[in-house]
């Protein structure tokens, strides 16, 4: 396997066709590895370092799939007294069905969309994505990184895979033992060789014209990107 660059062969879930069930199924895989594996705790600590003290906060997911990744937001945010507004973004319109039937709090508004064609009536506070920018090549990530930070009124963050071998074979033996979807066989190892190095995200950081942010690396082999406004 070529860990030194990116795979730029498209996952299953990226193609037309896909029947609704087999989504929904992906989805909720999903949910479970990142819960398991610390996805949504990543989620939350890049939001606890943009958020200070706000009575009110708008919180944007793009590419929002199953939704998840705000519920985990909504329940940190449960406690507080902030008044708290989430939207989600995804072009797929059977991932936002799933997300319309998920558990909430208070249901989130959903669009379905690319998100550059969402023209915001108020910018909200906070954009960000998980495990969607290894979908795109590096030049469809500049122009990403570009409208998330023009569209952004506190900042951003980016929740994504590490590129790595031990990354890649770890889950292609628990997805082998444990998954029931397709899907997620299949996309889950590729999606880790469509991942990235460090110099490769601050590459596209430098293109993109972003010289402030911070860039950790987190458990399980996730790059976590926070970029204020």
């Amino acid at each position: 396997m070529d860990f030194i660059h990116r795979s730029h062969k498209p996952e299953l879930l990226d193609q037309p066709g896909i029947p609704a069930a087999d989504i929904a199924r992906n989805l909720y895989e999903l949910e479970v590895i990142n819960r398991r594996l610390g996805g949504h705790a990543i989620t939350v600590e890049a939001f606890r370092t943009l958020v200070k003290k706000h009575q009110s906060l708008t919180v944007c997911e793009i590419g929002c799939g199953g939704g998840d990744n705000l519920r985990a937001i909504q329940r940190h945010t449960a406690p507080s007294q902030t008044k708290l507004r989430c939207m989600g973004i995804d072009l797929n319109p059977d991932c936002i069905g799933v997300a319309e039937k998920a558990d909430w709090e208070n249901l989130p508004e959903f669009i379905v969309s690319d998100y550059r064609e969402v023209i915001f009536e108020a910018k909200p506070d906070i954009l960000f994505s998980s495990l969607f920018c290894h979908h795109f090549t590096e030049e469809q990530l500049v122009d990403m990184f570009c409208w998330m930070r023009n569209n952004a009124g506190i900042g951003f963050f980016i929740n994504d895979l590490h590129r790595h071998r031990i990354a890649y074979y770890a889950i292609r033996i628990l997805t082998g033992f444990f998954s029931r979807s397709y899907l997620v066989k299949n996309d889950a190892p590729l999606s880790v060789l469509r991942g990235f190095k460090k110099n490769e995200l601050k590459n596209i950081l430098y293109k993109a014209g972003i010289l402030q942010y911070t860039l950790k690396w987190k458990w399980a082999f996730r790059w976590l990107l926070i970029v204020p406004s």
